[in-house]
């Protein structure tokens, strides 16, 4: 999933405050900036960004929309020219990552002006240095994927143990104790052609288990994942394999446990906050892997304006902009701490789990595959096909990781990207070990 899909429409009333800090400089003259973006590119959440996000700014800003593609294409021009007409981007992180690090200004010291006034999560600070020692792109809206539960489930609990510390095991042994009681299976995955399923393994299941995505596809710790994941499978609901989304599912009572992204939940939570809770993923044996959808702000070398670059990014992490792009567009703020009393309840829960998933000592982030391209899609096919073979099928685990494996290392050779987190950060070609 995009970031730009995750704009599920929050549809929250309120006056909203739009009065930044204005900690970068309040005595420059105004300037004319393009921001090139490849996040909120739909007409009417382009329209929030211009109309509300970018009121108040002291420089106007003009607000440019655009694919991925495109945005990498004329951003690589204009820093190989070494002047262009693009002052700020905002993107993805893996998206600036295919942009190239050194190609992007050093903001550390304005992180460090912006961090005095506002707590930005750490977590989201470290991946804004793409790898590297110095802040290439300051955090500016995210979503993640988080797990949420009817209440009815919470008297099946295992006995200790606390959802917002649950462990793979743990799940496990609660969805048992929900089939020995209701007679059904309730634990439930988006694992339909057009579910996230994917991004469960890449993410989650496979940093918690391996520590890794990549280079620990086929190890020793991959195959007790894959065989413990289809132990649990017995008591997931037989009707996952077409779900696209959980939110249906969970607010119809046919599912009481699911794990999606926060856009995917929305709609229940919002609806009927009071009949869920919200936690975050599982831990495994190598700790809480879960996966950010990051956007940023950075600066292009090429820029010409860097100042007055720098004085939008200050207000659009300002708290109170923050805010409103969470009420606007549906993204989440990358502060620790905001102020909005009239939001609804239902999404305060799902910011809830995602900042304690963000912020426990447990977690380990990784990002969305970087630098695949068009390719993207037939690398979350091995991750799939694992799955069909192993869990559907019930094939021998060893054999498909194996098999898989060499597959995959095969296709990551010819294309030739280096590794993102959680794996390794480096230059060369990221590969199976």
């Amino acid at each position: 999933m995009t970031q730009s899909s995750f704009s599920r429409r929050l549809n929250v009333p309120g006056a909203l405050c739009m009065i930044a800090f204005g900690l970068v400089s309040g005595a420059a003259a105004a300037s004319e900036i393009t921001m090139l973006s490849t996040q909120l590119r739909p007409v009417d959440e382009a329209e929030k960004v211009r109309n509300v996000l970018l009121k108040g700014t002291p420089d106007t800003v003009k607000f440019i929309p655009e694919e991925t593609g495109p945005f990498t294409t004329r951003l690589g021009a204009e820093i190989k020219a070494g002047k262009g007409m693009v002052s700020l981007a905002g993107a993805l992180d893996s998206e600036f990552a295919s942009v190239g690090t050194n190609n992007l200004n050093d903001l550390s010291g304005l992180m460090t002006k912006l961090s005095a006034n506002r707590a930005f999560t750490p977590a989201f600070i470290e991946l804004g240095k793409l790898g590297g020692d110095k802040v290439r792109m300051v955090p500016w809206m995210y979503a993640s994927y988080i797990m949420a539960a009817n209440k009815k489930a919470l008297p099946y609990l295992p006995k200790g143990a606390d959802v917002n510390t649950l462990t793979y095991q743990q799940l496990r042994e609660w969805a048992e104790n929900v089939k020995k009681a209701t007679g059904e299976s309730k634990l439930g995955f988006p694992a339909g052609p057009k579910g996230l399923m994917h991004r469960f393994f890449q993410g989650f299941l496979y940093p918690s288990y391996t520590g890794g995505q990549v280079t620990t596809f086929r190890s020793a710790d991959a195959e007790k994942m894959w065989t413990d994941f289809r132990d649990m499978w017995q008591f997931v609901h037989p009707r996952s394999t077409t779900y696209g989304a959980m939110e249906e599912p969970l607010s119809s009572g046919e599912v009481w446990i699911a794990f999606d992204h926060t856009a995917c939940l929305l709609s229940a939570l919002r609806d009927k906050p009071a009949e869920f809770v919200t936690f975050p993923a599982p831990i495994g044996p190598k700790g809480r892997g879960y996966m950010l959808v990051l956007s940023g702000l950075s600066i292009p070398a090429s820029s010409p304006d860097a100042a007055a670059a720098e004085r939008t990014i200050d207000h659009l992490t300002s708290a109170p902009v923050q805010v409103a792009t969470m009420k606007e567009t549906g993204f989440f703020p990358v502060l620790q701490k905001f102020d909005a009393p009239d939001l609804n309840e239902g999404i305060k829960m799902a910011n809830q789990a995602m900042t304690e998933q963000s912020l426990s000592n447990a977690s380990k982030a990784g990002v969305i595959p970087a630098g695949l391209g068009a390719k993207g899609g037939e690398y979350n096919k091995f991750f799939i096909d694992s799955f069909t073979r192993i869990v559907i099928r019930n094939e021998d685990v060893k054999a498909v990781v194996q098999e898989q494996g060499a597959a995959l290392d095969t296709f990551m050779k010819a294309a030739n990207v280096p590794c993102w987190l959680p794996d390794p950060v480096g230059t060369a070609a990221c590969t199976v070990k």
